[in-house]
């Protein structure tokens, strides 16, 4: 076995996941996008929604309201179980917050939860808010990969999200771009990928199953 093969087979995907918030007050949705500073070793100098990997005080937040009923079930349909589903959400509402300063959440206590993401929810007296959250893709990076996440990406509106956006320096650029702006921007594959799925639910197409983009012998492969 060389080890480039070695690598391949060790090296599993680390749970992550992203928000994409969409700003529909105009005639083409705008989504809030960032780019990679070059410093990072993931896709650097790449636009992105945010989001990061699930840490483990993810798994031990509360959360001031649940999934909706359409979102539970796509989770679920997804192999997600209920824990697993909501401690994703809450990260993802966790790192939109550090990384452009907005907030998804309600009145609520996150309880005793290690990290220092969530103590800004806790001095605020509020927890992260499912309800307004679709989820709309999935995507497994490919096993090639020095790193790999299975990523999630959950959506919701611009309206539900209180603050300034103002970046964390992990971000740089970081606007509303129109998502046919948006896809002239240096993106990746999944990006872009989740950028058209964004757009498809805006002229009312939805998918019974979300879609999961993923890779066979590095190449991209779409299931739904």
């Amino acid at each position: 076995m060389t080890s480039h093969e070695t690598i391949k087979r060790t090296i599993r995907p680390r749970d992550a996941a992203s928000l994409v918030l969409i700003d529909t007050q105009e005639d083409e949705p705008r989504i809030l996008m960032g780019r990679r500073h070059s410093r990072m070793k993931f896709v650097p100098d790449a636009f992105v929604f945010p989001g990061g990997k699930l840490d483990a005080g993810d798994m031990s937040v509360r959360t001031a309201t649940g999934f909706g009923h359409q979102t539970a079930r796509m989770m679920e349909n997804a192999a997600a179980s209920r824990a697993k589903a909501q401690a994703l959400a809450a990260a993802a509402i966790r790192e939109t917050f550090e990384e452009t300063g907005l907030i998804v959440a309600a009145p609520g206590d996150v309880g005793v939860v290690a990290g220092e993401g969530w103590e800004p929810f806790r001095e605020r007296g509020i927890a992260p808010r499912l309800d307004v959250l679709d989820f709309v893709a999935r995507a497994i990076t490919p096993a090639s990969s020095p790193i790999r996440f299975h990523a999630r990406f959950f959506a919701a509106s611009a309206e539900v999200a209180s603050g300034e956006v103002k970046g964390s320096g992990e971000l740089e650029d970081l606007d509303w771009y129109p998502i046919s702006q948006a896809l002239k921007l240096p993106v990746i594959d999944v990006t872009e990928f989740v950028l058209h799925e964004i757009s498809r639910r805006h002229k009312g197409e939805i998918r019974s199953r979300v879609p999961l983009y993923s890779y066979r012998n590095n190449k991209p492969v779409v299931r739904t």
